[in-house]
């Protein structure tokens, strides 16, 4: 193969694997903006999926028993289930929805977030799965004394 025409496919072949690739995201706090302002996490989750029945099983949701910066509570979420979306939700703060994720079909369920809460609570997510059921997980924590304004 000549110099020049193996500098060409090296060339074509980088394009490709750096091009950007379509992504089709649902923006929630246009399309449902009542998720945002609900006040309680069953609430939120009626208004995002239009009920809060979940299945509390394949989810996976890690977070400190006891967190001592109200401002960056890491938490971490996984999930084997082919998924439409994932939610995340809390008590404390006068609005529950935290963030929602879509999944791209095929996509995997592993996110690890910091969040915010200004007093002890709960930590619910809620995997909407392709078969239209909800799955769930939760964890109640603690916030040291000093938890962050939201």
């Amino acid at each position: 193969m000549k110099r020049r025409n193996f500098l060409s496919l090296s060339a074509l072949t980088a394009l490709a694997v750096i091009a950007p690739t379509q992504v089709n995201a649902q923006d929630y706090r246009t399309t449902k903006p009542s998720v945002w302002t609900a006040h309680t996490v069953d609430d939120s989750i009626k208004q995002l999926y239009g009920t809060a029945t979940t299945i509390e099983e394949g989810v996976s949701l890690s977070a400190p028993d006891v967190a001592s910066n109200g401002g960056a509570i890491p938490v971490e979420i996984q999930s084997d289930i082919d998924a439409k979306s994932v939610a995340v939700f809390q008590d404390a703060n006068p609005e529950a929805a935290v963030i929602v994720y879509t999944v791209q079909e095929g996509g995997i369920v592993d996110y690890s977030i910091k969040m915010k809460m200004k007093a002890s609570g709960t930590i619910s997510v809620i995997v909407e799965g392709r078969d239209g059921k909800l799955y769930s997980a939760r964890k109640t924590l603690d916030v040291a004394i000093g938890g962050c304004d939201p």
